[in-house]
């Protein structure tokens, strides 16, 4: 105990004299100017680095937009969120689960088509090689090729007729406006396909339960309580989140 009492003491004077050298110091610290300030050019290059930086924030902007509606992401948070109703365990795992599984596997997906749009397009715009334009033609080739592969012919074909345009004449040259809305119920009716799939064995499960409890005359007793343990057996026992998962990513080759 008085090795205790000794040691905090000592801690107590070492801390005040700290503080008396520091105040005895009086040491100005420089502290950095933060601002943003509106100037005139000097050099044309400033009006590029003023451009870019107009872009990279636009770009940050839109980013969440690009990334629900032009990538795989909605697609796998539906058929995530349909599993855990199927197997009806509440909030678990959390949304925040579910949710950073989807963007690492849309990551995972999407990282060859970046990689070709950083490559072809965004590394020679930054390097004053190709201009704006042409970038963003080179960068949405990728983008609109992987959308394509996803879309159904008559989703993009009622958006075609809705928007009054002519049929192009490649699937490249279609506009984003209307390959977006074409590409997102594609992506839901095939999230839909996939999460009736993985209703089903669950539902027999809560079927056969609730026959079995109503012949044994157990009426107050929710059925619930009693299928969620075999749902979770039953999950363990076939590997479920690798087949699962497994079945997302083969979905998009």
């Amino acid at each position: 105990m008085n090795r205790k009492l000794s040691i905090f003491l000592l801690a107590l004077i070492f801390i005040a004299l700290m503080g008396n050298i520091c105040f005895a110091e009086n040491v100005d610290l420089p502290v950095p100017r933060i601002g943003i300030s509106v100037d005139d050019p000097e050099t044309p290059a400033d009006y590029v680095d003023s451009i870019k930086i107009l872009i990279m924030l636009t770009v940050l902007t839109l980013v969440p937009s690009f990334l629900v509606l032009m990538t795989s992401f909605t697609r796998i948070i539906v058929v995530l969120s349909f599993l855990r109703s199927a197997m009806a365990t509440q909030q678990t795992p959390p949304n925040q689960i579910l949710i950073g599984l989807a963007l690492f596997l849309t990551f995972f997906l999407m990282a060859p088509v970046y990689t070709v749009v950083i490559d072809d397009a965004v590394s020679p715009y930054l390097a004053n090689e190709i201009s704006q334009d042409e970038a963003v033609e080179i960068g949405s080739k990728p983008i609109k090729e992987f959308m394509l592969r996803q879309t159904r012919e008559k989703d993009l074909a009622l958006f075609l007729d809705l928007s009054g345009e002519e049929y192009p004449e490649t699937g490249l040259e279609t506009s984003f406006t209307t390959l977006v809305p074409a590409f997102v119920i594609s992506e839901l009716k095939t999230a839909f396909q996939m999460g009736f799939m993985l209703f089903i064995p669950f539902i027999v499960i809560d079927l056969i339960v609730a026959s079995i409890l109503m012949s044994m005359g157990m009426f107050m007793l929710p059925p619930v309580m009693i299928s969620l343990p075999f749902k979770l057996l039953l999950f363990v026992m076939v590997d479920g989140w690798y087949l699962v998962i497994k079945s997302i990513m083969e979905s998009f080759i």
